[in-house]
């Protein structure tokens, strides 16, 4: 847990100094200079100096009190940064777009309020759980055509709305007030969705674009029935992992089974292997389920 109790510092050559690691070569390969930066913790108001250090590939200026990271913007060769815990309130003039070959950005637990600005077409991770979002905007292939992860966690989003990200692979959405599933059928490379401890009662809105989707967590939501199950079918020939506890429908008894009658290639369901005594006995349910509806389809004909 971060300390407030730090004295606050500019940040010196001293300071820089002692942070420097990794020895490689340089782009031109004429010459040799640290590529790696270290200076978390520090009680940073400003990385004004670090403009200097051209060569640095790496850098972790988290658990500062930095809201300005266009110092940055000079470094070109920048492909990881780590400012997580800091008072970034915005991303517009951070400069980021600046960085062509920048592939992993942590700006968790800062003050993020939008993300339009956000534009760095080689990134390939983007943190921005623990911040103050309300909606998605800007996150879109033509400003993110490399994202794989994205990570939203501890937000204040009431919708997935706004992420039109087709090479998507992992989306972590947990513990914000989410309600309305919608815009999801764009993601269809993605593999993984996670949706724990937010408010969702209907699963309308997952459907046949997530055409890779193998891992859908859904526990601690307000799913109340059966009724929304069948929304989840177009993704059975993926689907490998179903999270669902803490859902009202888990009070039910047979909930287990029913499941499987419309996902019958699960492998694990909330922290259980499916069994194959459960396929089994779900086939069979099904079969007779569709005996009777055929036997009553007859009768009315």
């Amino acid at each position: 847990m971060r300390s407030f109790k730090q004295i606050v510092c500019p940040l010196s050559s001293e300071i820089i100094t002692e942070g420097l690691s990794l020895l490689c070569k340089t782009s031109t390969g004429l010459g040799h200079a640290y590529v790696r930066l270290e200076l978390s913790d520090k009680g940073l108001t400003d990385i004004l100096l670090v403009s200097k250090f051209i060569h640095l590939r790496f850098i972790d200026i988290s658990s500062n009190f930095l809201n300005d990271l266009s110092p940055l913007a000079s470094l070109t060769h920048l492909l990881w940064i780590k400012a997580d815990v800091n008072q970034l309130t915005e991303l517009q003039d951070q400069k980021l777009e600046e960085l062509p070959y920048l592939q992993w950005l942590n700006l968790s637990s800062n003050r993020i309020k939008v993300t339009s600005a956000l534009s760095t077409p080689a990134l390939e991770v983007l943190n921005l759980s623990g911040n103050q979002l309300m909606i998605i905007s800007g996150l879109d292939y033509g400003r993110l055509s490399n994202l794989v992860t994205l990570e939203l966690r501890g937000n204040q989003l009431e919708t997935t709305d706004g992420i039109y990200l087709p090479n998507l692979r992992k989306l972590y959405l947990a513990q914000n007030m989410i309600k309305h599933l919608n815009g999801l059928d764009h993601l269809e490379k993605l593999t993984t969705l996670h949706l724990r401890d937010n408010q969702i009662e209907s699963l309308e809105g997952i459907g046949e674009g997530m055409k890779s989707l193998q891992y859908l967590n859904l526990r601690g939501n307000l799913v109340p029935n059966f009724h929304s199950i069948p929304c989840l079918a177009p993704l059975s020939g993926t689907l490998r992992a179903l999270v669902l506890s803490d859902n009202p429908l888990c009070e039910l008894d047979d909930y287990r089974l029913r499941i499987l009658c419309f996902l019958p290639l699960l492998e694990r369901m909330d922290k259980d292997p499916v069994s194959f005594e459960e396929k089994a006995e779900a086939k069979e349910r099904l079969r007779e389920f569709e005996e009777v509806a055929f036997s009553e389809q007859e009768n009315e004909n």
